[in-house]
């Protein structure tokens, strides 16, 4: 079912040519995981991401689990707090779609990379888990989106989530579609 979803989700971004302005320079992904998914191993992904092609969104592979690391870690963070948002999906980080997201009216909530401990930046995969939680207690709730400003060598990035693939690729047409708007 993770797999099927997500290749609808991808399907639907890769006819959407607005959602090439929003694919970071480390390229986007989406994933889904199993319900009560524990490990990376149970969250699927696209192998290689989401990249743009003759100015087109473009993935090469079909989903797979285990595709993904930073984007699966995110995805069982959130499930700790609520289980049925099984998927995300990583855009640039503006400014300008903080706003088109708080407009839509998604929750929306940060994590300064500025502010990470210590213990938590010395262990290889924790920062995600460490954000979301941030995020989580700034608002008292689980956001739609969660976005940081980045840090050294680390890109800025907003974190779409959501129930399923197709449900996050349906939010990131939607924002790409309202941020091209804005810019043209």
């Amino acid at each position: 079912m993770e797999i099927e979803n997500l290749k609808k989700a991808v399907e639907i971004l890769q006819k959407t040519k607005e959602f090439t302005a929003l694919i970071p320079e480390v390229r986007s992904n989406i994933v889904m995981a199993k319900e009560n998914a524990d490990n990376t191993n149970d969250v699927a992904g696209i192998p290689g991401r989401i990249t743009t092609v003759h100015g087109k969104p473009r993935a090469f592979m079909a989903p797979e689990f285990g595709a993904s690391s930073h984007m699966a870690r995110l995805v069982l963070s959130i499930m700790i707090y609520d289980n049925g948002k099984r998927s995300a999906m990583n855009i640039i980080y503006n400014p300008k779609i903080i706003k088109i997201c708080e407009k839509l009216g998604l929750k929306v909530s940060f994590y300064d990379r500025r502010d990470e401990p210590d213990d938590v930046k010395n262990i290889e995969g924790s920062t995600i888990p460490w954000g979301v939680e941030s995020a989580i207690n700034k608002i008292g709730d689980v956001p739609d989106i969660i976005y940081h400003k980045g840090a050294w060598g680390k890109e800025p990035s907003i974190s779409l989530i959501g129930p399923t693939a197709v449900e996050v690729a349906e939010m990131g047409v939607c924002i790409a579609k309202l941020y091209k708007e804005m810019v043209d």
